[in-house]
């Protein structure tokens, strides 16, 4: 679900924060994508002509390996570098949700029965797609097919979102790709949309840079995760009547969401006394990630073979477009990625201007050497007294 109404207040108060631009545009770029919400995409969106999943002859379903094998083709052809980010145990403050979730899959297959006798088409499909659900053998042949495709990918300890936002913020990579916005809420620098889209959507790839959004609201971090919470989040029910713009108003007249509980006690906006907004405050200021500098991300040549056994012999898909597809990839791994003109420049916490670091490493050596200068001037002081006496 990620974060109620975030992207139309970004959109309405931080327009700066957003920018669209093209695939390629992103050339030289190495991106965390959160696997589990692609997965997810995938066997919704990969489908047959009459709206089934994909499925070969034994019945098994390929439609999360379709995507995975295709879309990832996409992105290294056009000079990115994805490592994939599945998720972990999730939280037990997650689990309201996910019972909800359950339930409404539970009514979606039933609906869809009684569908099936006097539905039409339309209706059937939707209510198929209402009843997806990611599942551990879903998870286990994605990653499979990355290994056999050379592609790094990291099982969370906890949520896939969280861990994208700590390599990026660890350098690792550029940015997040995920649909989820609760990933800004994560401290990812910066969020790519829309990334895993199919070619034929033809949907620009939304960049969303954390920094600006904070600016365009005029809000801290702490205040943004307090807003966030408020605004509607997978961990706490929302309060009545309180959207995103309400949200954002009651933080910046309050100051935190300590003070926002307070001040809606005994009026119908008031949060149940064991409202856990604390808790979810936590979650998502130190969520249950491996730490950047515990993680080494390596690509590698496709295992062609492989993917020829997996793919064409166990899940029944084209031997040519295989072979071709694997080509693709290892042909786009090894060209020599140009080094990007905004890669000479880093952006410094917490003011966020940007400094060459060329310039920054010069002026560290003339420091050094200007502190040796100073060492030998006064050895030869030293020595000059030394001999005086």
């Amino acid at each position: 679900m990620g974060i109620k109404g975030l992207t139309n207040l970004i959109s309405d108060v931080a327009p700066k924060a957003i920018r669209q631009l093209e695939m390629k545009n992103l050339f030289g770029r190495k991106v965390a994508v959160d696997a589990s919400m692609s997965i997810y995409q995938f066997l919704i969106a990969v489908r047959q002509q009459d709206g089934q999943q994909l499925m070969n002859e034994s019945g098994e379903t390929t439609s999360h390996l379709m995507g995975f094998f295709y879309r990832t083709i996409r992105m290294v052809e056009n000079g990115i570098k994805p490592a994939y980010v599945f998720d972990g145990k999730p939280p037990d403050l997650k689990s309201g949700v996910l019972k909800k979730r359950f339930a409404k899959r539970a009514e979606a297959t039933e609906e869809g029965e009684d569908a099936k006798e006097t539905g039409t088409v339309e209706e059937i499909d939707k209510l198929s797609r209402r009843t997806v659900r990611v599942t551990k053998e879903h998870n286990e042949e994605c990653q499979r097919l990355l290994k056999l495709m050379g592609i790094p990918f990291i099982i969370a300890p906890s949520e896939a979102e969280a861990q994208c936002a700590e390599l990026c913020r660890g350098g690792l990579v550029y940015g997040t790709g995920s649909e989820d916005m609760d990933t800004l809420t994560f401290s990812s620098p910066i969020i790519l949309r829309h990334l895993t889209f199919s070619e034929q959507r033809k949907l620009p790839i939304d960049v969303i840079e954390l920094s600006e959004v904070l600016k365009g609201m005029e809000l801290t971090m702490d205040e943004f995760i307090d807003m966030c919470i408020l605004s509607g989040c997978d961990y706490v029910d929302p309060l009545p009547k309180i959207g995103a713009k309400t949200a954002l108003k009651l933080i910046k007249d309050h100051g935190d969401l300590d003070a926002v509980v307070e001040a809606l006690k005994d009026t119908p906006r008031a949060a149940p006394e064991d409202w856990p907004y604390r808790e979810a405050r936590e979650l998502f200021k130190h969520p249950d990630v491996l730490k950047a500098e515990e993680v080494d991300l390596k690509w590698e040549d496709p295992d062609i073979e492989g993917l020829v056994d997996f793919l064409v012999r166990d899940k029944g898909f084209n031997e040519d477009r295989v072979r071709k597809g694997a080509a693709k990839i290892k042909s786009g791994l090894q060209t020599k990625q140009q080094g990007r003109l905004d890669g000479f420049f880093t952006k410094a916490a917490p003011s966020g201007e940007f400094i060459n670091p060329m310039k920054r490493k010069a002026e560290e050596e003339a420091k050094a050497n200007k502190g040796k200068k100073g060492k030998k001037g006064d050895d030869k002081s030293k020595a000059k007294a030394k001999g005086q006496k």
